[in-house]
């Protein structure tokens, strides 16, 4: 029988284009809308810089409307207001990741080998942009809590040693105070990422339905009829004696993502010295990346740790890198993201 190898099976410009709908397809945070591809982002990426600025209007100041009367030009005239705009920052991502051939030889016994292996890399990319969301979360949540007294948060978790009760479990009560952090926008929340031991407590107590996918091939599960995302990358932490665990909710377009393309996306190599001259074969992929929280700044001095290239995923969930530039007039209402923090 022949032997099958990578570079039989991946033509780079065919599997950059299987990579691409995989991960899109994959992608339960693009499929619930809490990421929005921007084709303004695309184009940002097709140039140079490792930041990018995007300025916006801000909204107008809800002062009270003037009231009209008959006077002539110059007895009382009405005094113009202002529209002042304000400046978002992203950051770029390159990264890449290789895999030898051995580590994807099952994936060559499959029907369609090529789609076997890129459902393989495609799930793992997906996998790590859902980090990059989580870990850029961090980073928001934790400069809210040191400028923006945590009004992005509701936090009701024990304080102090005290064995936790209900009050300090998620529940739907804990939901609804938390999406009011965003006032009259509450409704605009879409979808909830939990950790399972999360999960598991809302499928307890009877909060959990499922609804079909729109091919009828698997359920999605649904709370208060926004998608529910279980992750146990969402962050736990122990602020007293007690596990704390972080639920997040997200608005539509939370994030805005821009895919660029690097200069070789997918390679194939072999190197025959290896496993002492039997060869070995090795599979590259490449991503170039925005992926940025609305609303906000990045802040990290180039030349600082790796951000100097691209941010590593603790430099994301740093605070101190972050800042929020949506802020007057109501803007933590445009802000369409909110922390729940229980004991689980």
């Amino acid at each position: 029988m022949a032997l099958v190898q990578i570079s039989d099976i991946v033509v780079p410009s065919v599997f950059t284009t299987y990579l691409q709908e995989l991960t899109t397809q994959l992608s339960a945070f693009v499929q619930s809308g809490v990421i929005e591809r921007n084709p303004l982002f695309d184009s940002l990426l097709a140039g140079g810089g490792r930041t990018f600025n995007l300025p916006h209007y801000k909204d107008l100041a809800d002062t009270e409307a003037n009231i009209s009367t008959d006077d002539p030009v110059g007895a009382d005239d009405a005094v113009p207001e202002k529209i002042t705009t304000g400046q978002e920052v992203a950051q770029r991502h390159n990264r890449n990741q290789v895999w030898s051939a051995s580590d994807l030889t099952s994936a060559l016994s499959g029907n369609d080998p090529l789609e076997a292996i890129a459902r393989l890399v495609a799930a793992y990319w997906v996998r790590q942009e859902q980090t990059y969301l989580i870990r850029s979360i961090q980073g928001v949540i934790a400069d809210n809590i040191a400028n923006d007294s945590s009004d992005m948060v509701n936090d009701i978790g024990v304080a102090g040693a005290g064995p936790a009760t209900a009050a300090n479990l998620f529940s739907a009560e804990a939901f609804i105070d938390t999406a009011q952090t965003m006032g009259d926008h509450a409704d605009d929340i879409v979808a909830v990422a939990m950790h399972s031991v999360v999960y598991t407590r809302a499928q307890k107590n009877n909060l959990i339905d499922f609804i079909p996918d729109a091919r009828g091939e698997t359920d999605i599960p649904t709370f208060l009829g926004r998608r529910v995302i279980v992750d146990d990358g969402v962050p736990t932490s122990t602020p007293d004696t007690l596990l704390e665990y972080s639920t997040y909710l997200f608005g539509t377009g939370v994030f805005a993502k821009g895919v660029g393309s690097p200069r070789v996306p997918v390679e194939v190599n072999r190197e025959p010295i290896a496993g002492r001259g039997g060869g070995q074969e090795f599979l590259h992929t490449r991503q170039e990346w925005l992926l940025h929280p609305r609303g906000f700044a990045w802040t990290a001095t180039p030349g600082s740790g790796q951000v100097d290239q691209s941010p590593t995923n603790a430099e994301l969930a740093t605070g101190t890198n972050w800042n929020r530039v949506v802020s007057a007039n109501g803007g933590r209402k445009l802000i369409k993201l909110a922390e729940l923090k229980t004991n689980g």
